[in-house]
């Protein structure tokens, strides 16, 4: 007589992540590359000067080699880039890539078209003379 029995090693299937608006993507990982991979393709048409390309760029790089050297674990991907669940680092990434294409579009590298007026970059409580007292 046969006995049915389920399989030790189960993919646990999750139905929720529990966050309203936010729907559980059934293969994340592949996602999350291509969205970091997009990112790095954007930042790359900034100039490397920019401090926004530097930081980003550098981010987005370890956040992928994390994701490339987890084998396909989720749990391993979520506790090494400590941003919640899965779908919330692919959320992160992706508005990530649409910052990074805004920045490419309004060239925010470039100088100011009209400069500032005096004062303007004083924050309150500054005084102009740093040895007053």
């Amino acid at each position: 007589m046969f006995r049915f029995t389920r399989p030790l090693l189960q993919q646990v299937t999750k139905r929720t992540t529990g966050i309203v608006g936010l729907a559980v993507h059934q293969n994340p990982l592949p996602e999350l590359s291509n969205t970091y991979n997009s990112t790095l393709s954007v930042l790359a048409s900034i100039p490397p000067t920019s401090v926004y390309r530097q930081g980003v760029e550098a981010l987005t790089k370890h956040k992928l080699n994390i994701v490339q050297g987890a084998n396909g674990d989720i749990g391993s991907v979520e506790k090494q880039l400590d941003e919640g669940q899965i779908e919330e680092s692919l959320d992160i990434a992706k508005d990530e890539l649409k910052l990074a294409e805004n920045m490419l579009e309004w060239k925010a590298w470039e100088p100011l078209e009209e400069k500032p007026l005096p004062g303007q970059w004083e924050y309150f409580g500054n005084t102009s003379s740093p040895t007053s007292s």
